[in-house]
């Protein structure tokens, strides 16, 4: 994904998406001011950001005349501009290695993932195992991973490319054991990880047999 740095060197497209993020909302003759350019070529971009969803619109209605149009960055388009969050989460997170055990270590990264399932206490516990499978695709996607699943020969593969923690686990290796703990706590069943990006594979892949799926199934 593409990013917004700074002021300097911006095309009118990137001065756009500046202006909305120092502006929160902006209408097309406040970017046409900003950018220097028409209104015609704001909409024009503003068009080409909404079909990329990186803008959302809203309509304003005035107690006289016709509504008018703001613009804003939409969840997408913030992520655009370039974030410290794992800087500081790393600093965070040696400084928690430095001071506690790493069975204590461990405790804590579990614990994450067990309250991202206490969040959806009730969601899934009921569900069929075919069910829970789609569940746990859907919910590791909203998670931020590409994800694919297969099966065959009586074998499932889940298959995640990449990880939206990188970042945070080329230094941290222990989130990726969180990934593991949602599948087995989902599924019910024991999950075998074959490889990881972190080791320098293109995937992180983990398989489980039919066997084990019928015996775990309600």
């Amino acid at each position: 994904m593409r990013t917004v740095t700074s002021k300097s060197k911006q095309n009118t497209k990137e001065t756009i998406l500046y202006a909305l993020k120092s502006a929160v909302q902006a209408k097309v003759e406040d970017l046409a001011d900003i950018a220097n350019v028409s209104p015609v070529t704001v909409r024009h971009h503003l068009n080409t950001l909404q079909a990329e969803g990186l803008i959302e619109v809203n309509s304003i209605r005035r107690k006289v005349g016709r509504p008018y149009y703001v613009y804003s960055l939409s969840e997408t388009g913030h992520e655009l501009f370039p974030h410290k969050y794992v800087r500081l989460t790393n600093r965070l997170l040696d400084e928690v290695k430095s001071s506690l055990p790493p069975e204590t270590v461990v405790q804590l990264f579990d614990g994450i993932a067990q309250k991202m399932l206490a969040e959806r206490k009730g969601e899934f516990e009921h569900l069929s195992f075919n069910k829970r499978l789609n569940y746990l695709v859907s919910m590791l996607s909203e998670e931020g991973f590409l994800v694919r699943m297969e099966q065959e020969n009586g074998h499932f593969t889940i298959t995640e490319y990449g990880c939206p923690y990188q970042s945070v686990s080329e230094e941290h290796a222990e989130i990726c054991d969180m990934d593991q703990t949602l599948m087995v706590t989902i599924l019910q069943t024991p999950v075998e990880q074959h490889s990881c990006i972190l080791n320098g594979d293109e995937c992180c892949q983990f398989t489980f047999s039919a066997s084990a799926v019928e015996t775990a199934a309600p």
